[in-house]
């Protein structure tokens, strides 16, 4: 995009009221890997700069023809964005930075009229914002396609048992229906909690400035309307210290989201072991051992799980960056995002993976007719018990000295669970309503 790039040869600082220059290193340290991170800000920075760019001709603090030629440059810069041509200058200070000299090569006097009535601060608040809605966007359609894959293995499976475990010991029967229902509706949870943090997210900071307001008799209701935030941020204040606080919510949400995936991936590598052996999938899926040739390992549910348990960590990084900080903005902020985007990724590769990989697992018939899962029916033989007429105590006692006198027997192939959620009835229509209630709301 060489006619939108700086011909500066090292890009002036916006702040910058002389020719005296920032140490070299000072400058490599404050900036950081913030230029890393600021692509994925590029195009909200300039919708942002077009929306403040109206506001300020609708309240006439710069002419129609000014806020015109703005507009058309900025637009130019976005759509250099979308098709992927756009470059950061690796000599900004930052995204923002490298737009305004854009507008100011291009526009001179016009372009430095753009940061009137904002500061940097409302700025990449702003961006940020932007950025994250449209992350819980993506994350929330993935999930969707995860959750779809779940609940049709759950109605596949529904009549094929495998054991249920407490304190993975052998406990009670259950179905591979009740295992991929279970994860289907935690989902539902999940996205509950994603919902309520893009409710507190999307509200729009832009016009809080610095911190403090402005003296420019600004619209912010404007502005808002036009980034299409649900409402805004009304103190300017607490609008600033939404910065650190909106990154925490989310990696709350998200470490829940990633707490599911990890579980599920625990399971899937346990059963998958040869003492379990409930599932299998195609040799493709997994790989093997430099010395051992009978091994097929699940090294993606393994990575999945570690990274999910990564980003479990999340929250408690972003606390200990932010927790100590008084109102204000303070440049600690800026390592928010470092720390937040790269695990927004990860959290979506497993996503990506887990959709690639689940179709093609393979479950196991007649998994409960080895010997060592004889007495997981002692529950279902103490209930029949009851039900001819029996105490439950009593029926326990009866059963449990069965069991010790090795002469309990019990065919399992007639069990008969009813209620909501059992395993006769897995209620994934219900789920169903569940997670698409929750779903919609977030991609409305």
């Amino acid at each position: 995009m060489r006619t939108l790039r700086s011909k500066y040869k090292k890009m002036k600082k916006i702040w910058q009221k002389d020719n005296t220059t920032t140490n070299d290193l000072v400058t490599k340290f404050t900036v950081g890997k913030d230029l890393d991170f600021d692509d994925r800000l590029a195009k909200y920075d300039v919708l942002g700069s077009i929306a403040h760019a109206k506001m300020l001709a609708e309240v006439g603090l710069i002419r129609l023809d000014e806020e015109q030629d703005i507009v058309a440059v900025l637009e130019e810069v976005l759509s250099e964005i979308e098709k992927g041509n756009f470059e950061i200058d690796k000599t900004a200070e930052d995204i923002h930075s490298q737009i305004e000299t854009i507008l100011i090569e291009k526009l001179g006097e016009t372009g430095k009229k753009i940061h009137t009535a904002r500061s940097r601060n409302d700025q990449v608040l702003t961006d940020i914002k932007l950025y994250l809605i449209d992350e819980i966007r993506e994350i929330t359609e993935l999930t969707d396609s995860f959750f779809q894959i779940l609940k049709d293995k759950a109605n596949l499976h529904k009549d094929v048992l495998l054991p249920g475990y407490t304190h993975l010991q052998v406990a009670m029967p259950s179905s591979f229906g009740l295992w991929f229902g279970a994860y289907a509706e935690s989902l539902v949870e999940d996205l509950e909690l994603l919902f309520a943090t893009k409710n507190i997210i999307n509200k729009n900071p832009l016009g809080s400035a610095a911190g403090y307001g402005s003296s420019f008799p600004i619209d912010r209701e404007s502005t808002t309307y036009k980034l299409d935030f649900r409402t805004l941020n009304y103190n300017v204040v607490y609008a600033q210290m939404t910065r650190g606080k909106s990154e925490k919510l989310l990696a709350n949400s998200l470490s829940v989201l990633a707490g599911t995936l990890s579980k599920f991936s625990y399971d899937v590598c346990l059963y998958l072991s040869q003492n379990f052996d409930f599932i299998s999938f195609p040799k493709e899926f997994t790989t093997g051992s430099s010395i051992m040739p009978h091994k097929k390992n699940p090294d993606i549910f393994e990575l999945v799980r570690a990274r999910c348990n990564r980003i479990q960590g999340l929250p408690n990084e972003l606390i200990l960056v932010t927790n100590n900080l008084p109102s204000g903005y303070h440049r600690d902020l800026q390592l928010t995002k470092e720390i937040l985007f790269p695990a927004i990724d990860s959290l979506k590769e497993c996503l990506e993976i887990l959709i690639y990989t689940l179709p093609n697992i393979e479950v196991k018939d007649n998994i409960l007719d080895d010997e060592k899962y004889k007495y997981i029916f002692s529950v279902e033989k103490i209930n029949e018990e009851v039900k001819n007429g029996k105490s439950f105590r009593d029926a326990y006692i009866q059963i449990g000295q069965e069991i010790e006198n090795d002469v309990f027997e019990y065919d399992y192939k007639e069990l008969n669970h009813s209620h909501q959620g059992s395993l006769g009835n897995l209620c994934l229509d219900e789920i169903e309503y569940q997670f698409n209630k929750v779903r919609d709301k977030l991609l409305g």
